[in-house]
């Protein structure tokens, strides 16, 4: 199963210094499965989660080769060793990565699974194919774009942010995320050699939109994004998210939207033609957090938080 970029060790370390834990199975001195989580305590209680710029976590299980009936004994057996040596908590909740296809071991255990969905153009090898998916609106925006404004990614993880401040205060919304956590991931995935920002910078130097992007052997991220909503007109981040595409086709396979349930989000995702791919949210409870919440309204609202 696919070892993402959010299940690194840097990138853990980027996200949730000092309060990120794993647990792994081992055969022989090879780890064969592992689950990654945050801890966080709150109100006497113990949760286990994922940081904030992490689209999913969850376990990962070594690929087997077995016949698939053995494929489903080995996964359910694993799994069921992982959820055991989780550390005491209370609650649990985490997106899966949609290559986890099997939740059942987590419903034997009592968890609750959501279908969320994401958007991913599987093949970045044809980019004449890849476009001419598009939906014609975004060609249209695409053109109209090229002409009012050219691509840089050499500005600065301060200018992007910036941008990206910008579209949370037209939804009179603070950041979600505090500039100095995105700074502190932006230098470990400038270490790495995988991130790269696109800018949509006009003849006058006013930036138009700004995209981050991540990327690891498999697939390359959609990660943030902003744009300015007086220059909203000049369709820019269409461009950003075209020349994001072409670029992702040369350093890696994929290109995932990173999902969103949010309507508007979703339907710009769809146009580039990319495949709808569901995956799971998983969340538990236990005995004593139910009996303290009464269950419902509070699981709600922690999905809310920690969904997509």
């Amino acid at each position: 199963m696919y070892n993402s970029i959010f299940q690194k060790e840097w990138w853990l370390n980027a996200v949730a210094p000092n309060h990120w834990g794993a647990v792994e199975i081992k055969g022989g001195n090879e780890i064969i499965a592992r689950l990654p989580y945050t801890i966080e305590k709150k109100y006497g209680l113990t949760m286990l989660t994922q940081p904030q710029l992490t689209q999913t976590l969850g376990p990962w299980l070594r690929q087997s080769d077995a016949k698939y009936a053995k494929q489903l004994a080995e996964q359910k057996d694993l799994m069921s060793q992982l959820i055991e040596a989780l550390p005491k908590h209370d609650y649990f909740a985490q997106s899966f990565h949609n290559s986890i296809t099997n939740w059942l071991p987590f419903y034997w255990k009592d968890f609750k699974q959501t279908t969320q969905y994401t958007y991913i153009i599987e093949d970045l090898s044809d980019m004449e194919k890849i476009w001419g998916e598009f939906n014609e609106n975004i060609r249209r925006n695409i053109r109209k774009a090229q002409k009012k404004v050219k691509i840089r990614t050499d500005l600065s993880v301060e200018q992007f942010l910036d941008i990206n401040e910008l579209t949370f205060k037209r939804q009179g919304k603070p950041l979600p995320y505090t500039k100095m956590f995105v700074k502190r991931l932006d230098a470990a995935c400038a270490t790495q050699n995988a991130r790269r920002i696109f800018f949509a910078e006009d003849a006058e130097k006013r930036i138009h939109a700004a995209i981050y992007v991540i990327w690891d052997d498999a697939s390359a991220y959609y990660l943030m994004g902003g744009e300015n909503p007086e220059l909203r007109n000049s369709e820019a981040s269409s461009l950003l998210m075209w020349e994001a595409i072409q670029f992702a086709a040369t350093v890696t396979k994929k290109f995932d939207f990173e999902g969103s349930m949010i309507e508007p989000i979703e339907r710009f995702f769809r146009g580039f033609g990319a495949r709808q791919v569901p995956y799971s949210h998983v969340a538990g409870m236990s005995r004593r957090m139910k009996i303290l919440t009464q269950g419902r309204g509070f699981l709600r609202s922690v999905f809310r938080k920690n969904g997509n």
